[in-house]
């Protein structure tokens, strides 16, 4: 079988290829941009057949040859203000690959985000009816409910698509990201360098500081997941997912997981909350995953605690902490 991955030198790309790899698929072509060269480390462990730069995409690959794409490539930045740049990069690419999948008959599963769901007033629920309602709080989560309503309308489409509404992912490979690492990486740094924590405090009544809610999903059931609903490819599935647990769980629970994984006590101290982000602050999603779960009844996550003591053991506190 042969497999495109593009977006894979980031996070959940280069995770994907680990995964794809752990279960015997390594005839893989791996597409990234060269500016993210940094982050070939997340990609030296693994097998492919060939990497390729994102524009030489349609030059040097034969797309009557590929089985499936996993199209992970885009810019995840909630921040980017371009947003011309945004519609090039996570839009009319990402049209161009929906087209390519239409015409060589080839499963398609994408990148969306729970950024599209905006401040969550018209709730988490990935049914189509809803899709046309959302309203994104930022330029990144516009270009992703955009182009997830283009995918929507088009009658003719590829053999199987998905587009996924990741949640928010933590876990190995997310080193290069920075800010937008997960709050468990953060923590991890934080407790080793300081033995404390920062959050944030809250600003809206019902909510005490710290117990700002998230569905946090392990990227290790990400992959699983994607790799599972490549291997289902059944066209009555065809549309968008929710990507999380469906368990909403505070950043204290998630905080005082990372302080139980390194055997140490708990040290919280809550901060004020940068003002330019204050309007724009989710205080509360959760998955709806009743669709997931109609494609995979069987699929099961790992629990916060579970997935976060994994992360910090098995990855954080190693030399090579890569997937």
């Amino acid at each position: 079988m042969k497999i495109v991955v593009t977006g894979a030198a980031g996070f959940i790309g280069s995770c994907l290829v680990a995964e794809l790899n752990e279960q015997g698929y390594t005839d893989l072509i791996l597409v990234d941009h060269e500016k993210n060269i940094e982050q070939w480390p997340n990609l030296k462990n693994y097998q492919f057949t060939k990497y390729i730069l994102a524009q030489d995409l349609y030059k040097d690959v034969d797309f009557s040859e590929i089985n499936c794409i996993f199209h992970m490539g885009a810019c995840s930045s909630t921040t980017e203000t371009n947003w011309e740049y945004l519609k090039e990069n996570n839009l009319e690419f990402s049209k161009k690959i929906f087209e390519t999948a239409t015409k060589n008959n080839i499963v398609l599963i994408y990148a969306s985000s729970a950024a599209t769901y905006g401040d969550g007033e018209n709730g988490y629920s990935d049914n189509h009816q809803n899709t046309d309602k959302l309203l994104p709080l930022n330029l990144y989560g516009r270009s992703k409910h955009e182009f997830d309503l283009w995918a929507l309308e088009q009658k003719e489409t590829p053999l199987f698509w998905a587009g996924l509404k990741f949640f928010n992912v933590y876990g190995p490979n997310e080193y290069h990201k920075g800010s937008m690492r997960s709050i468990v990486h953060k923590a991890f740094e934080q407790i080793r360098e300081h033995g404390v924590v920062n959050l944030f405090k809250s600003y809206r009544e019902g909510f005490e500081d710290g117990q700002q809610l998230r569905d946090f999903i392990y990227v290790k059931d990400v992959v699983r997941a994607m790799i599972e609903m490549m291997k289902v490819s059944n066209p009555k599935f065809n549309g968008l997912y929710n990507m999380g647990t469906g368990k909403a769980r505070s950043f204290f629970d998630l905080v005082k997981a990372t302080f139980k994984a390194l055997d140490k006590e708990e040290n919280i101290n809550f901060i004020e909350m940068p003002k330019e982000i204050r309007n724009q602050y989710q205080y509360y999603t959760q998955a709806e995953m009743d669709k997931f779960k109609n494609i995979l009844p069987d699929f099961s996550f790992h629990g916060l605690e579970e997935g976060v003591e994994d992360y910090v053991k098995n990855f954080l506190k190693k030399d090579d902490p890569f997937y």
